[in-house]
């Protein structure tokens, strides 16, 4: 584990210890988004796909990972809204979040999910 991933999950520890009951209850047994174990998966959204397209450069790191659920797109970004800042993330928008020089999206790609699902593309990459 990186120190940058101990301090994110010490951090979200800490946020989650401090934060509402029920986004604390939620986010306490939430997974990680796959490839980014310093970005916590909403309750209801699981793994789209078996492996996050993962790229480690010298100038940071790109991450592309899907997750789906039966979670309506709002929620999807409350969720994130309330969160990350938490983690030490900055929102940029509604879906865009800067921290130590890397910049993550939520994509909300239509039309390939099953019907009642949304599909959530988290999109990590060095600003």
């Amino acid at each position: 584990m990186t120190a940058h991933s101990a301090l994110a999950r010490a951090a979200l520890t800490a946020a989650l210890l401090l934060s509402a009951p029920a986004v604390a209850a939620a986010a306490e047994s939430a997974p990680f988004v796959t490839g980014m174990g310093d970005v916590p998966a909403m309750p209801g959204l699981t793994s789209a796909e078996s492996d996050a397209l993962v790229f480690d450069k010298p100038g940071g790191r790109i991450v592309e990972s899907v997750m789906q659920g039966a979670v309506e797109r709002k929620a999807v970004l409350g969720f994130y809204a309330q969160t990350m800042p938490q983690l030490g993330w900055k929102p940029v928008g509604s879906s865009r979040f800067v921290r130590d020089g890397e910049e993550l999206r939520l994509e909300f790609p239509g039309g390939g999910g099953r019907s009642g699902l949304t599909t959530v593309r988290f999109v990590l990459k060095p600003k």
